[in-house]
């Protein structure tokens, strides 16, 4: 009885029949040569693409425009216009906008070295000042000079000398900034 009911076995389990070697190896070469073929055909079209590629085209000429003016260098500026070895801050101190900006051009124009312009910490000053800051004293007489201020006026020129500043001269512009003669001038043109 125990004889009689046999068990199947699964298919998954099962090892398969071998077939024969010559069907396998024939299906094996027929694949092999399908490969060569494409791989000549794959060289052949790389090999014509980059012939095309490699043709000469239509040849292009560049032509830049010709510069009448060249422009002048900064050293060709700077020799024409040399800057003085003194450095100023700028501080607008009534609140005008833009005033700082024009001063900063006025004393440029007189080779002074500009080193920033901005607001001052308060708005309140009456009166412009011209704060030396360094022992360059005669940058700062050619500020003052200028601005056509005084070098002996206290009103005017002030001495306070901090090494810790990065500037040779502080201009806080006050609320008489128009009473200044060189101002005058310059914002009348």
């Amino acid at each position: 009885m125990a004889k009689s009911k046999r068990r199947k076995s699964s298919k998954l389990f099962s090892t398969p029949r071998k077939k024969s070697r010559g069907k396998k190896a024939q299906r094996m070469g027929l694949i092999n040569a399908g490969i060569a073929v494409m791989s000549l055909l794959l060289v052949a079209f790389i090999f014509s693409f980059s012939g095309r590629q490699t043709q000469m085209g239509v040849p292009i000429e560049v032509k830049f425009p010709s510069m009448p003016d060249t422009p002048k260098l900064a050293t060709e500026i700077y020799d024409a216009n040399p800057m003085m070895d003194v450095e100023i801050e700028i501080l607008n101190g009534c609140g005008e906008p833009g005033l700082a900006a024009k001063f900063s051009t006025l004393l440029r124009q007189n080779r002074v070295d500009v080193v920033r312009s901005e607001n001052a910490d308060h708005f309140e000053y009456d009166k412009t000042i011209l704060i030396q800051r360094s022992e360059n004293v005669s940058g700062m007489k050619h500020v003052a000079d200028a601005l056509g201020f005084s070098v002996d006026n206290p009103g005017q020129v002030i001495t306070s000398v901090d090494p810790n500043l990065d500037v040779d001269l502080t201009l806080i512009i006050g609320k008489d900034f128009r009473s200044i003669s060189s101002i005058q001038s310059y914002l009348s043109n």
